[in-house]
Order: structure tokens, then C-alpha cells, then sequence
């Protein structure tokens, strides 16, 4: 499948990191390589940028689009973000430093669209959200495992789903009849615990999706991992660029930079995208980008 993506807020990305020719860069979070490749251009063949996925797909559509426009400076490196300290060891010296990296938090449309796995509750698709083809969770299992509370927790805390408890009940008393293995078998199972009159123009399922997404990636733990591993991996001067889409993700951000010494705020309060953006891009609508500056 052709991986689709575009890169959200990718003009104040490049406006805060402010690359130039020669300079070195890592995008943490590869994607449609929307990032990697307009910063790769920038920087010029003397200049380098490392892109991580741990998703294989994004890496080859990288790979793809590397060689169709020719670039000789770029490294794709096919693993968690969160391992960011090991990455570089491996393939770098100690001491080399970088003059800024990005983090783009967001799922990809090329994952949405993905019919092999099951980030999409449209379709009759595998209950399987994993980022990567190994992973310590699986969807399918935390569907049918967790205990009633800790389901509602996920539910309530990662996607702030009103109806998280009566959701989780529901689920716990169907799974006892016979396994949930489909993402249509779930979203059957959400509306029969969300009551009609309550619904919105968001599906009752979307929250849900969300919060069992990131708990099969541990995704708001992997960030907190990798922001000291990031910060020490710039040079004096270095930036460094991250757009969250989940009020978690922008609070940990917002909470490490405030506590971080060694780096200053380069946004006092997070951006938005532009309504031509949102307009353009509706699934950049809920972007929040910080941005900072080692010492």
C-alpha cells in the first residue's frame, strides 16, 4: 500500500529548528518521512538526518522515496523512539551531538488506512495496534485480560471517554461469552454500552480506539523515555521540535521543559495549526507544538 501522510505543522517545525546547510538532524518519529525530507533538503549533501520508525512500513516508503529523489544523506534506523540512547551509541560516537530533533506524536493515515491491522474501527479488521511487527502487548489480549477497572482506567485516562466504566462492563460480560477478536467486534460491543441519546458526532468508538492504542505502544511512557535522551543528544544551540495530539502527551512535554535546566522555552504556550491547516488537514486540528533550546 502507498503510505500517505502529511506532515502536520511542518512550517513551524522548520521555522523553530532553523536548519541550515551542514547541519545534523533526527526525526524521531519518521512517519511518511514528511520531516526527514524537507529537513534532508535543507541540510544539503554535508549535512545528515537520522529518521526512526519502529512501524517497518514507514521505513520502506522512506526507503522509496530516498531513492526516487535521489538524497545521500539521510539514515533510517527501524526502531522505538524511546531507545533514542541506544540508537545513537550504535551508531555514532559518544560524543556526537545534533543540531536539533523532531517528534511528530500523531498516527499516520497510512496506518488508519491499514487493513492488516486495526487502528481504524471502520471495516472487520484484526484487533492488533501495534506500531510494530514485535511489541510486549498485544490489542487483542488487553481486550480480552485486563480486569474491569484497569480497562476503565485506560478508557478514562487516555481517552477521556465519559463512559469508560459502563464501556469496560460491557466488554468484560461479552468477552465471557466469546473472545473479542475484531475491530467490529469491539465497536458492536461500545455501542451496546453507549446509550443512543448520548452520542455525538464523534463515534462512540473513537475514544476508546485511541486510549487502546496507546496503551498497546505504551506510548506516553516511551515520550517520557525519550525527552532526557533527546535533550542530551543536542549540541549547545540545538532544538528541539514535538507535536502532540493528546492533552497526556502535551502535559508531559509541557512538565519535563518547565523542570529541564538545561534547555529554554522557545513557546511560552504550546501553537496550534492555522485554519488554513486544519482546513487543508482536519486530522491536524487537535496539533499542539512546543518547542525548546539546549542551553
Amino acid at each position: 500500500m502507498t503510505y500517505q501522510h502529511i506532515p502536520v505543522m511542518l512550517n513551524e517545525v522548520l521555522e523553530y529548528l532553523k536548519p541550515k546547510s551542514g547541519q545534523k538532524y533526527i526525526d524521531c518519529t519518521l512517519g511518511g518521512a514528511g520531516y526527514t525530507l524537507a529537513l534532508a533538503k535543507i541540510v544539503g549533501e554535508k549535512g545528515q538526518v537520522i529518521g526512526i520508525d519502529l512501524d517497518e512500513l514507514a521505513i520502506k516508503n522512506a526507503n522509496e522515496k530516498i531513492k526516487e529523489q535521489k538524497l545521500q544523506n539521510i539514515k533510517l534506523v527501524n526502531d522505538n523512539f524511546k531507545n533514542l540512547k541506544t540508537i545513537l551509541l550504535a551508531n555514532f560516537p559518544a560524543d556526537y551531538k545534533f543540531d536539533g530533533i523532531v517528534l511528530d506524536l500523531g498516527l499516520s493515515s497510512a496506518q488508519l488506512d491499514d487493513e492488516e491491522r486495526g487502528f481504524s474501527f471502520k471495516g472487520e479488521r484484526p484487533l492488533d495496534m501495534s506500531f510494530g511487527s514485535v511489541n510486549d502487548k498485544s490489542t487483542e489480549e488487553i481486550i480480552n485480560h485486563y480486569p474491569l477497572l484497569e480497562l476503565t482506567r485506560i478508557f478514562r485516562e487516555y481517552g477521556e471517554e465519559r463512559f469508560a466504566y459502563q464501556i469496560a462492563k460491557m466488554i468484560v460480560a461479552e468477552r465471557k461469552i466469546k473472545r473479542i477478536k475484531s475491530t467490529s467486534d469491539l465497536v458492536t460491543v461500545i455501542e451496546k454500552a453507549v446509550p443512543f441519546r448520548f452520542r455525538s458526532k464523534i463515534h462512540p468508538a473513537t475514544r476508546v480506539f485511541q486510549a487502546l492504542r496507546m496503551e498497546t505502544n505504551g506510548e506516553l511512557s516511551s515520550l517520557a523515555e525519550v525527552l532526557p535522551a533527546a535533550i542530551s543528544a543536542l549540541k549547545p544551540g540545538g532544538r528541539i521540535a514535538i507535536v502532540s495530539f493528546h492533552s497526556g502527551e502535551d502535559r508531559i512535554v509541557k512538565r519535563y521543559f518547565k523542570g529541564e535546566t538545561a534547555i529554554k522555552i522557545l513557546t511560552k504556550r504550546p501553537l496550534v495549526p492555522s485554519d488554513s491547516e486544519t482546513a487543508a488537514n482536519p486530522r491536524a486540528r487537535s496539533a499542539k507544538f512546543r518547542a525548546a533550546e539546549k542551553i
